[in-house]
């Protein structure tokens, strides 16, 4: 007769599993900070008593809804589990990791395939066990559905508003306070902003205006330098003629949550003497024949087509963005801020357009730039001091490279080279 052996498993001790929680709320308002310092606080808790895990951290993003795909906390928590820092991923639900389906799937199966599970812990589900794609599409269309529905109910209340001729929100300007959904004159701030409309019809052109003010320690409206930009919305704002323009903005759709500019594509709500004025009709009007005159004049010196990298550097010291500017010798890029106030109010270094293109194509790893793959990977580059630039790629992902200041003596072009030469000579015969 056959004889039958049981071998027991000699049993093993649990695996450490390297656990990171990630937490997020869609205000940067008081209640909804102190919910993320207590989702923080729990998950932190949770994760340190579990013998079995070891703390990663809680990576967390405030004031960022779940549809958006630049929340930092949360691109950094995926860069670390690509590095191999993290096993398990937990989150309170669904709706905290995403509300969009296709984003989140993705983001799933990118984890999947590298073993990182995602315990999403209201629906007790776990993306490695069998059925956890499954459930997680149709919870994650539900998550979608609910996302668009809360949207359009945004989206019906501040028409409602616009249509009664009452702004939405308690979002307000320069010169003026909003109170129970109206506009009432801070003489304060009114003065600075007729002095803005006074200066410019004496000449004086957005950077000049704005060394003014901050020469003189006068604070934008955000608390902050002045530049060109708010120096233009002040002076473009017809509000200050007493007449409210609403809905001059609007969101593209519940998933983007894009701002865009209103140019026809919804209806425009004008009030007529909705508040004091503190600009005349006729002051706001001469001023925009003004603009509108240097706009044209502006379009037709400029030459060739747009630049690869307009709108999309930004500086990591002051945060403005860098503009284009040409000199003698170099096409180079500068911070807007730097460039309008000075060394005073920021620090950072310009960069020519060549080392910018040599920089994006090691970013890119290829061997030169191409500007068209340039534009369909690369959404925005942080440029710091040390020759730092950043490069946020549009799957999420960033890359820093560190570029090579020139030498002189490379930096030479032929051209620049003969000048040189026909200089000394020239300074020899005197």
């Amino acid at each position: 007769m056959a004889e039958i052996k049981i071998i027991s498993k000699e049993k093993q001790m649990p695996k450490v599993v390297r656990v990171a929680a990630y937490a997020r709320v869609s205000s940067d308002k008081d209640a909804m900070l102190h919910s993320l310092s207590s989702q923080v606080s729990y998950f932190s808790k949770m994760i340190q008593s579990h013998d079995s895990w070891k703390y990663v951290g809680v990576y967390s993003d405030e004031g960022m809804t779940g549809t958006k795909s630049n929340r930092q906390g949360f691109i950094k928590m995926i860069e670390d589990a690509k590095a191999g820092k993290i096993d398990v991923i937990v989150t309170k639900s669904l709706s905290r990791f995403a509300r969009n389906t296709v984003d989140c799937l993705k983001t799933i199966r990118e984890m999947k395939a590298i073993n990182v599970d995602i315990f999403f812990e209201e629906q007790n589900i776990h993306t490695l066990s069998s059925n956890g794609e499954f459930l997680i599409s149709l919870l994650a269309g539900y998550a979608q559905e609910e996302s668009r529905q809360c949207s359009e109910n945004t989206l019906w209340r501040v028409r409602k508003n616009f249509k009664e001729g009452k702004p939405y929100g308690g979002s307000s300007m320069m010169g003026y306070k909003l109170e129970k959904g109206k506009f009432t004159v801070v003489p304060e701030e009114a003065k600075i902003v007729k002095r803005i409309y006074d200066l410019y019809l004496a000449g004086n052109g957005f950077c000049k205006i704005s060394r003014i003010l901050t020469n003189e320690g006068i604070k934008s409206y955000t608390g902050g330098f002045w530049n060109k930009t708010s120096i233009s919305e002040i002076l473009s704002n017809v509000n200050y003629t007493g007449t409210l323009h609403l809905q001059k903005t609007f969101t593209d759709n519940h998933i983007n949550k894009r701002n865009k500019k209103n140019k026809g594509e919804k209806p425009l709500y004008i009030v007529e003497n909705n508040h004091e004025p503190i600009i005349s009709k006729e002051v706001f009007d001469e001023v925009q024949r003004i603009r509108k005159i240097k706009a044209e004049g502006k379009n037709r010196q400029r030459k060739g087509p747009a630049y690869p990298f307009t709108g999309l550097i930004f500086c990591g010291e002051c945060g403005h963005i860098f503009k284009h500017k040409t000199t003698k010798y170099y096409d180079n890029w500068v911070c807007s801020q730097y460039d309008d106030l000075g060394k005073a109010y920021c620090a950072s270094k310009k960069i020519r357009d060549d080392v910018l293109r040599k920089a994006s194509a090691e970013a890119l790893n290829m061997d030169s730039f191409d500007e068209i793959i340039f534009k369909e990977r690369v959404s925005s580059i942080d440029a710091f001091n040390g020759n730092r630039l950043v490069f946020h790629f549009k799957d999420g992902t960033t890359k820093e490279v560190i570029w090579q200041s020139p030498s002189r003596k490379d930096s030479w072009t032929d051209d620049m080279k003969l000048k040189a030469r026909e200089r000394s000579i020239d300074y020899g015969k005197c």
